[in-house]
C-alpha cells in the first residue's frame, strides 16, 4: 500500500514486538499464470483518487479476498488488475485509475483500525463477473489447528502470493527501486500458530527469508494458499519489523468470525 510503503506506518505492540501492515512478495520468483485469478487492487477515495494498492483473491465470479486494513475507510471504490505483469503495461492497462474490473470494498465488521491484526480481513464485491476456469476456495472450518501439534512444523509448507516490493533497505526510499507490480509466489513454512498474546488464535506466523521466501511492503491482503493448493488458509497481514526480515503476519481465514461473515455474501468453503 502506498501509505505504508512511504512508511507512514501504523505500528502496533503485542507482546512488546512492533507490528505493521506489509505485502508483496519477498526471494520468491515470477508467477506467470500459476494464479490468475490473485490481482492487484488499488483502493480509491469518494472522488476516484488512488490511495493504495493491495492484492487479494477471486473466490467466485464476484468476490474478490483481501486484507480488511486493504479495504477500510475512507477507501469507497476499488479497481483490480488480473495481468501476471501490471507493471509493463502502464499507461496502456488504466493503472492506477481503471483496472479490469471495478467494485465496493466492505471490511469485516468487527476491524478495528487500531488492532488491525485481530481481525484484518475484507472483501470487493464486483461490478460485474469476471470468469475464470477456477478460483480460490475457502478452508475449512478451523483446519489449521492440527498445525499446532504437528511434528516437522518446518515442512508445514503454504503458496503465499502477491505483487510489488522484492525487498526492504534502510533507506527510506530504496523501495522505489524494487517496487514492481508483478505478480510473485513464494513458498514459506510455518513458524507459529496458537500462541497466546502474540498470534494469538487469529493469525500465525511464516518464514521470510532467502530459502522459503516471504512477504514484504508493497501489496497486503495477498493469499497464502495451503500447500500448493488453491485453499487461501489466511491473507498476508503484517511484519514484524521494517527490513521484512524474519517471519511474515497472516491472518487466518479458517476461523468462524471470518467463515461466518463470508458467508453473508454467499461464499463456503467446497
Amino acid at each position: 500500500m502506498y501509505k505504508k510503503l512511504l512508511f507512514v506506518l501504523l505500528v502496533m505492540v503485542i507482546a512488546a514486538v512492533a507490528l505493521t501492515p506489509v505485502a508483496a512478495i519477498k526471494n520468491g520468483e515470477l508467477d506467470g499464470e500459476g494464479h490468475p485469478f490473485v490481482g492487484l487492487m488499488v483502493a480509491q477515495d469518494a472522488d476516484g483518487a488512488p490511495m493504495w494498492r493491495c492484492t487479494g483473491t477471486l473466490l467466485s465470479p464476484t468476490l474478490f479476498l483481501t486484507a480488511g486494513h486493504c479495504t477500510e475507510e475512507p477507501a469507497a471504490h476499488v479497481e483490480i488488475w488480473f495481468d501476471a505483469d501490471v507493471e509493463s503495461g502502464i499507461p496502456a492497462n488504466g493503472y492506477p485509475f481503471t483496472g479490469d474490473v471495478g467494485g465496493t470494498p466492505y471490511t469485516h465488521p468487527d476491524y478495528n483500525p487500531n488492532a488491525f491484526f485481530v481481525r484484518d480481513l475484507g472483501v470487493v464485491v464486483l461490478d460485474h463477473p469476471v470468469m475464470m476456469d477456477e478460483y480460490g476456495e475457502l478452508p475449512a472450518l478451523n483446519v489449521l489447528d492440527s498445525l499446532k501439534t504437528q511434528r516437522g512444523r518446518q515442512d508445514t509448507g503454504f503458496t503465499a502470493v502477491g505483487y510489488g516490493l522484492q525487498q526492504s533497505f534502510p533507506d527510506a526510499a530504496a523501495w522505489k527501486e524494487n517496487n514492481v507490480r508483478v505478480r510473485m509466489v513464494a513458498y514459506p513454512h510455518l513458524i507459529q500458530i496458537n500462541v497466546p498474546g502474540f498470534t494469538g488464535d487469529f493469525s500465525l506466523l511464516l518464514s521470510n527469508n532467502a530459502n522459503s521466501g516471504g512477504t514484504c511492503f508493497g501489496d497486503s491482503g495477498g493469499p497464502n494458499f495451503i500447500g500448493t493448493s488453491n485453499v487461501v488458509g489466511g491473507v498476508t497481514s503484517f511484519g514484524v519489523n521494517g527490513n521484512c526480515a524474519g517471519t511474515g503476519g497472516v491472518f487466518r481465514v479458517d476461523r468462524s468470525w471470518s467463515l461466518d461473515w463470508l458467508a453473508t455474501f454467499g461464499i463456503f468453503p467446497q
